[in-house]
């Protein structure tokens, strides 16, 4: 409970005194994700000394138990967004790429507004070629449910503190890609539950992925550095999201899981609508 107060204290202070819109868009991130691997601490640490007796498993223990290797990439690519902000360099390439991608460009194509949800979907379509996940209905419903949340509340928190214009100047929330981070969210899924089986549908996961972060860039909606924080975003919550996956395991003989997912269609986007119940 401390640190959670130190978090709200530290997120006050900051607001307070930092007003340039990178600082605040970094400094929202950096909040967020602290509040997340320390609730994911906590809740696996209290799990672990529950199931065994010995009173030497502590936290410290746990948290030496995170694979922090697989922090590399999505941390890497969240970095260089951010340093994109700011760094004329960047914004320089952001530019040049648009501009090349232009010159090139007879008309627009919309499948990104379809292929963010195809990793997503294969977890479950795959099911009826026989193609079996390494967990269960329920758990890939819970992650899948849980690094959605996670990669919708982050990137909806930093498009709403940021001012950054899209390519085409239609709106200044370009910053990060929404339809990225989807995309990578159902490709790290595909790479969890398929890698044991073959690594390909891993590999055709991020490949859809990464298509749908150059369509956004084909279609003049985002820069360079909006995907690459999109695809960061979208991996890290993922993994996040397996992270926490021991919590519905622990009980599972004694709890019930109730599910239901509605579809919709608001005249431009396909959404879908749920609600888990452990």
């Amino acid at each position: 409970m401390n640190n959670f107060i130190s978090f709200l204290y530290l997120h006050y202070q900051y607001r307070s005194i930092i007003n340039d819109s990178t600082m605040r868009i970094f400094f929202s991130y950096l909040m967020l994700f602290y509040f997340l691997v320390f609730f994911l601490q906590e809740s696996q640490a209290q799990q672990i000394s529950s199931t065994y007796s010995d009173s030497t498993i502590t936290k410290r223990s746990f948290i030496k138990r995170i694979p922090y290797k697989e922090l590399i990439v999505p941390v890497g690519l969240m970095s260089y967004g951010l340093i994109a902000l700011e760094s004329h360099f960047l914004i320089g390439q952001n530019k040049d790429l648009r501009d090349e991608l232009r010159e090139n460009i007879d008309r627009k194509f919309s499948v990104d507004d379809f292929s963010q949800y195809a990793g997503t979907a294969s977890i479950f379509a795959l099911d009826a070629f026989g193609i079996r996940a390494k967990h269960n209905l329920k758990q890939r419903l819970f992650t899948a449910a849980v690094s959605n949340a996670i990669m919708t509340a982050t990137v909806m928190s930093i498009k709403n503190t940021g001012n950054v214009w899209r390519p085409d100047s239609s709106a200044n929330n370009s910053f990060p890609s929404g339809h990225t981070a989807t995309a990578f969210v159902g490709a790290e899924l595909l790479w969890q539950e398929y890698k044991d089986r073959s690594i390909w549908y891993g590999v055709a996961g991020y490949a859809v992925a990464a298509g749908t972060g150059f369509f956004r860039m084909y279609n003049n909606k985002h820069w360079l550095s909006d995907v690459a924080m999109g695809a960061g975003i979208g991996i890290l919550s993922t993994k996040i999201a397996y992270w926490m996956l021991p919590l519905i395991d622990h009980n599972k003989q004694s709890q019930s899981v109730t599910y239901m997912f509605i579809p919709g269609y608001n005249g431009k986007q396909l959404t879908i609508a749920g609600n888990i119940r452990f």
